[in-house]
């Protein structure tokens, strides 16, 4: 209100926190892909461990901190957290909470341990791990079913990937923890969720990615400002060859996972480029078109993020120079990508214009202020809690 006074920090935050979604985790994804991609390439630059360890931390800072402020939300906004879980546009994002602690996670075994050692590494990928893993599987289950249920969307939208990707993250990131697990049967029950977690989410992402072709191809390209999830593809897609690659890491000694690795992820990473490319060239179009800065940017960092890990493995198994440098210059646009966003994603925190209510919709009302001199009394029993969030 102009002339008014300047509200206090403590009601900043409180309005802050109102209107905080799940959609914030994929800062945190984001974060942790950065520092596990570096790891992936195994690049002999001088003090790169050491920076890829500082983003980690980083992400696991924000990690705990985007808990602590979305269990505020929950406890103190339960009416605006469940209007998100029933909302189809919303919803999926829950899939993001499930996602950032298994890209903390695992980044703790590859960028991390450079900080905090291996074993500690490997205990806080594994709480991270199942806490991710569990809390993935249900939303891959609960959401779909609210979606259809509770308010059928209208049309189909890359949102929705978002869902049943969680358990591609898991069947990923999960070989790596095998051998750091006691011997049998504890190893081959780990590899085989994972198997199943991989073949869950594939069909699911074959079931969804169709409808969402068909959308782009018969409405034409999205709003501008809804153009940056097109991105979003990529998740499924790089995560699923990185999985494949995984496994055959996790069985050497059988002769033929390289080879299915192979073939599995050379064609899907090439479907993943040529999406790249589309996806690239609809957002130049909307920047053109007066696109502005959203959160739906952090779509242009973890996606990226699972196809350098997809084609560094690809890299391994088949010793192919152009698919490391491949690798490496999808890197550099990941770290540019994350560079940009991270820095408008603060400016907006500053601001405070990342944290305003959706448009269309009125802010919560204040209890009026007190005259000079006099305390105000609440005329009616109760009423002085009306307006808090």
């Amino acid at each position: 209100m102009l002339g008014g006074p300047l509200p206090s920090p403590g009601r900043v935050r409180l309005a802050g926190v109102r209107y905080l979604g799940p959609n914030w985790y994929a800062a945190v994804m984001g974060t942790a892909m950065v520092a596990g991609a570096g790891a992936a390439l195994r690049l002999p630059v001088p003090g790169l461990p050491t920076a890829l360890a500082a983003v980690w931390a980083l992400s696991l800072l924000m990690l705990a901190a985007l808990v602590a402020a979305r269990a505020m939300h929950w406890a103190r906004h339960r009416d605006r957290a469940l209007a998100q879980l029933r909302d189809p546009s919303t919803a999926p994002f829950h899939g993001c909470a499930a996602m950032a602690p298994l890209a903390v996670g695992g980044a703790a075994l590859t960028a991390g341990r450079e900080w905090i050692g291996l074993l500690a590494a490997v205990i806080l990928d594994a709480v991270l791990y199942t806490a991710g893993t569990l809390l993935g599987l249900a939303v891959a289950v609960a959401v779909p079913y609210l979606m259809v249920v509770a308010r059928r969307p209208a049309a189909a939208s890359p949102v929705w990937l978002l869902a049943v990707v969680p358990p591609m993250v898991s069947a990923a990131l999960g070989p790596p923890l095998v051998a750091h697990l006691p011997a049998d049967p504890w190893q081959r029950a780990l590899l085989t969720a994972c198997h199943g977690m991989f073949g869950l989410s594939l069909l699911a992402t074959l079931a969804l990615l169709p409808l969402v072709v068909g959308r782009l191809l018969a409405d034409g390209p999205p709003p501008a400002a809804l153009t940056p999830v097109l991105f979003l593809v990529l998740g499924p897609l790089g995560q699923s060859v990185t999985a494949a690659g995984a496994f055959a890491d996790a069985v050497p000694g059988v002769p033929y996972a390289p080879v299915l690795a192979v073939l599995y992820g050379v064609p899907v990473l090439g479907f993943a480029l040529l999406w790249l490319a589309l996806a690239g060239a609809l957002v130049v179009r909307a920047r053109r078109h007066g696109m502005g800065f959203s959160m739906t940017w952090w779509a242009f960092t973890f996606p990226v993020g699972t196809c350098v890990t997809g084609a560094a493995g690809l890299a391994r198994h088949t010793g192919i120079g152009a698919l490391h440098w491949l690798a490496v210059a999808l890197y550099v646009f990941l770290v540019a990508a994350w560079c940009t966003v991270a820095v408008r994603t603060g400016h907006g925190l500053a601001t405070g214009s990342l944290l305003r209510p959706p448009p269309g919709e009125p802010r919560p009302a204040r209890p009026p202020r007190a005259e000079a001199g006099r305390p105000y009394r609440t005329p009616v029993a109760g009423a002085a809690t009306a307006g808090r969030g």
